[in-house]
């Protein structure tokens, strides 16, 4: 069992690993451990509550893709880097895997992943890359200072700005929704923060799926001593901290239903009281909340009320995907390369013909913090020079041929975009290799059913209706393809 960092080495930086292999998590906190504050974790569950016992996030995280339950597939640890940046959104997340196919790199970049390294991995190596990670995350934190942080012309960002003018003074609850990676925090710290009347005033931020659900309420609300074993003293809230600034609740929709009904009520009327206290408390404090979920299906589902979704959407504001932001994607790759180049005293990098097309038409399933990570790294491995289509393709998670999307892939083909198959049939097509589409159709087909078959144990009913086809069909397809090989 891993034990939980002390205050012996404060200025060392607070490195994860998670790794189910217990020489490795050994071998690597020994030689890790002269530069960082290194904390074990050996599955993607105790890892998650191991992170919610911590007083900080960690700075850096190197994490296997394989991972129990399938220790033998990455999905565990897709998963987590995933879980990771919800729980950690500052956190840079370095894959070290022996899972390391191309297809695995780039899917792990898209989730959020700073960079992939392939087992086995020198010591010295290990720690270089650990290193540059850890130099852009400082880059980071202070990269919207003294600028606006929203950038872009397009239709939706010019909408985001109309709505951020009419409701950044307003003493109202704002809900920001949109997906994992669109910027989120920054709209709520930037945008409807420190860009207005209330930027001399505190800003307090906290991610409820961060923190155990038994501490949530006296996280929020405060305790008086005695309240609970540990409670040696009182201590003040958010609520109270934030007095009449703002206070952010990141990842709103984790929130458990008896808290959600606490919420409520300091919404509708600003009172609270801090666990084991009777007195009432009045909040001041402007709220904010963030989600990537729809709240609107899970109140229907049950899992959030009707009435505090209402409370908080009373102004509401979506953050929008890269992939609807048209060639502002060009706007914010100008921004961060020049913004990089600078801080990390390098020359910026420049796209070729074809690798500005193929930027042009890749969706960034990640949205803008898989932008910025593609820059970073573009820039720590191409700084001053021309990067061609071939390049730009090896950091974008877009496979070389459509038919390595089988059935137990774990993106999966019916969840691909339009865009993304373009992209993918725009990449392929450049190659000089010969072409031809029936062999790749043919291949295409083969290739679902005998995935099919394999996940049916050879049944060919149960393959069928894995394939959404009729039986009868997929006997005809199965003798047709016997035919031709």
């Amino acid at each position: 069992m891993p034990t939980l960092p002390g205050n012996s080495l404060p200025e060392k930086p607070l490195l994860l690993i998670v790794d189910d292999d217990a020489l490795i998590c050994d071998t690597l906190s020994i030689s890790l451990s002269p530069l960082f504050e290194v904390l074990t974790s050996h599955s993607r569950p105790h890892c998650l509550q191991l992170l919610r016992q911590l007083r900080r996030a960690p700075e850096l995280a190197l994490v296997d893709l394989g991972l129990a339950p399938v220790p033998h597939r990455p999905d565990e640890g897709f998963a987590l880097i995933a879980d990771l940046l919800k729980l950690a959104p500052r956190i840079r997340i370095v894959v070290l895997s022996g899972q390391s196919d191309e297809g695995n790199a780039r899917h792990a970049r898209t989730l959020g992943a700073a960079d992939f390294v392939a087992k086995p991995c020198s010591p010295g190596d290990l720690q270089q890359v650990l290193t540059g990670a850890l130099e852009f995350r400082a880059v980071d934190n202070g990269r919207h200072e003294g600028s606006s942080p929203l950038l872009g012309n397009s239709p939706a960002i010019q909408k985001l700005h109309l709505q951020l003018l009419q409701y950044a003074d307003l003493p109202f609850p704002v809900l920001i929704e949109g997906e994992s990676g669109s910027g989120k925090e920054v709209i709520a710290s930037s945008c409807l923060h420190y860009d207005t009347s209330r930027r001399y005033r505190p800003f307090l931020a906290i991610n409820c799926a961060a923190i155990s659900p038994n501490l949530v309420e006296a996280t929020l609300f405060g305790y008086s001593r005695g309240a609970f074993t540990g409670a040696v003293t009182k201590k003040a809230g958010y609520f109270e901290d934030a007095a009449d600034g703002t206070l952010f609740l990141d990842e709103i929709g984790e929130l458990a239903l008896d808290l959600q009904a606490k919420l409520l009520r300091v919404l509708e009327n600003g009172e609270y009281q801090r666990v084991g206290e009777t007195q009432k408390r009045v909040s001041r404090a402007r709220i904010i909340a963030a989600t990537n979920r729809d709240l609107r299906k899970e109140v229907k589902a049950g899992n959030f009320r009707a009435d505090l979704y209402h409370r908080l959407s009373v102004c509401s504001i979506v953050a929008p995907p890269l992939r609807e932001m048209g060639d502002d994607r060009f706007v914010l790759l100008d921004h961060f390369r020049q913004h990089y180049a600078a801080q990390t005293q390098q020359q910026p990098f420049s796209l070729s013909a074809e690798a500005t097309e193929l930027w042009c038409s890749y969706p960034f399933p990640g949205n803008v913090r898989e932008l910025r990570n593609i820059v970073i790294r573009l820039t720590t491995r191409h700084s001053g020079r021309l990067v061609d289509a071939t390049a730009l393709a090896a950091e974008l998670d877009l496979p070389d041929e459509p038919q390595e999307f089988t059935v137990n892939s774990p993106s999966g083909a019916d969840a691909l975009t339009s865009d993304a198959l373009i992209a993918a049939a725009m990449h392929r097509l450049r190659q000089k290799d010969p072409f031809n589409l029936d062999r790749l159709l043919d291949a295409t087909e083969r290739g679902y059913i005998e995935a099919a078959l394999k996940l049916a144990h050879g049944n060919v009913s149960q393959a069928a209706r894995l394939l959404g086809i009729h039986r009868t069909t997929l006997y005809n397809r199965m003798e047709s393809s016997a035919r031709e090989q």
